[in-house]
């Protein structure tokens, strides 16, 4: 089994609390929206729009916000959203990646960089922390879809690399721009998804002193808690800890 990449997977396998539900439904809302600005408002017609619904639904947000996030697409012309990518190093040089999704790239960056900074870590240029990982195209599926022998096999048969069954959730692992090929694949037997989404996946996990862990893990979390951040990548180690 592989140590995992993105932080919502580290916190899942530990065991830890989720954000506050409104934090979650507002990324979502945000993602809905972006998704059906840039493409077709009918998600069959709209992978990326797709999966963010799915997302949604995973995390029982209720039909009436995701159909609002919709029609806030339309609604706000005067939103330009960017996709943006900060990379740097934080406590025990653990390299981090962090995504966000923002209208204020100047407020972002001050709040990424001072995150970085109380922690005793530094944010890099693009490229700096990014050569210890890889993106792959990752989809999560719940276990009571699916047992782990079918979903093996499905995950061949879809074209997928490789597929780890965890305690809660399979996931399918293949390479980034063959995400929604295999994704159509597994929609053909498969109704619901946790998530579908592009991860940095650390190429070698980075153990941390046992006496640093905690504050480790509350900076990424601090990260991940900035309204801004959509999803934050580390190669730590939290396995053995």
């Amino acid at each position: 089994m592989s140590g995992h990449s993105k932080w919502a997977s580290i916190k899942h396998s530990k065991g830890k609390a989720d954000k506050q539900r409104s934090k979650v439904f507002s990324k979502l809302s945000k993602e809905i929206s972006v998704a059906a600005k840039l493409g077709d408002k009918d998600p069959a017609m709209n992978p990326r729009l797709r999966s963010a619904i799915q997302a949604a639904r995973s995390a029982n947000m209720p039909k009436d916000n995701i159909e609002r996030a919709i029609d806030k697409s339309s609604a706000s012309n005067d939103n330009n959203f960017e996709n943006l990518r900060y990379e740097g190093f934080g406590p025990d040089k653990i390299a981090v990646i962090v995504e966000a999704l923002t209208d204020n790239k100047n407020r972002t960056a001050s709040n990424i960089r001072t995150i970085f900074q109380k922690n005793g870590g530094n944010l890099g240029t693009q490229g700096s922390a990014s050569h210890n990982f890889n993106q792959l195209g990752i989809i999560k599926i719940d276990k009571k879809e699916i047992s782990d022998e079918q979903i093996f096999e499905l995950a061949i048969e879809s074209g997928a690399d490789e597929c780890i069954s965890y305690e809660n959730f399979h996931e399918i692992q293949c390479p980034m721009n063959e995400i929604y090929n295999v994704k159509k694949n597994l929609e053909k037997t498969i109704a619901n998804f946790i998530s579908t989404e592009i991860e940095w996946v650390p190429l070698k996990s980075v153990n941390v002193e046992k006496d640093k862990i905690d504050s480790a893990i509350e900076f990424l979390e601090t990260l991940e808690d900035d309204d801004d951040v959509q999803n934050v990548y580390s190669n730590i180690n939290l396995k053995n800890n």
